[in-house]
């Protein structure tokens, strides 16, 4: 991944509604390469929305968004080059097989150097299900093949929302593996509000503090 040791997004004064009520305001944070975040807090207090605005799937209503690559301001727009994201309400191609899902989606985003869709699937035990149309696959083993496609992409900022979700026990495992193999040089959030799935982070934003806090 070139030039991803100083890429950093910093958010000012960022405010994000619905209608006429608040979500967030008044955020401000810096996001470096080489760390990790977890974004906390109850159901409903704007962990995903924050998470989907910093990936520029979402537009926000007031403060900013800054993103630089080598100290070089990447515009909004070109975002989506340096940065994936993946949620369990995110659709998979389900018409497709696991294979050719995976193919599909190196065309879009490359995958990590020495990386290929044979070896992905392999990592991920997935072998027996390679030429199986994913609308066939359990729960868990999607939200493996959706974990595949955001840790394994060529980029250098990982956006995870809540990633264990409907894994078992050796499926978080697998989480953690990929995460301790993978992510370790990469911009890194989590939004959650289980542990397990982010208690490795460096860094910590509790939404419902900033609820509190802004609030009026």
């Amino acid at each position: 991944m070139a030039k991803e040791e100083t890429m950093k997004i910093n958010i000012k004064n960022l405010g994000k509604r619905f209608n006429r009520e608040w979500i967030f305001k008044n955020l401000d944070h810096e996001f470096v390469v080489g760390r990790s975040y977890a974004i906390t807090g109850a159901n409903g207090s704007g962990k995903s929305t924050l998470l989907q605005v910093i990936s520029g799937a979402m537009i926000y209503n007031e403060g900013s968004i800054h993103y630089y690559d080598n100290d070089t301001p990447v515009a909004e727009q070109d975002i989506f080059k340096f940065i994936s994201i993946t949620a369990p309400y995110f659709e998979l191609v389900e018409e497709m097989t696991l294979s050719e899902f995976l193919s599909f989606h190196s065309h879009l985003k490359s995958w990590l150097p020495g990386m290929s869709s044979e070896l992905i699937i392999s990592i991920l035990g997935l072998e027996n299900a390679s030429n199986k149309q994913l609308r066939y696959f359990s729960s868990g083993m999607k939200q493996r093949v959706k974990l595949a496609q955001a840790i394994f992409s060529n980029v250098p900022v990982l956006l995870l929302d809540e990633p264990a979700t409907n894994l078992d026990n050796d499926g978080i495992a697998l989480y953690h593996q990929l995460i301790n193999r993978y992510c370790k040089k990469r911009l890194l959030i989590i939004s959650s509000n289980d542990k397990q799935e982010y208690e490795f982070c460096d860094e910590t934003i509790d939404m419902m503090n900033i609820k509190m806090v802004t609030q009026y």
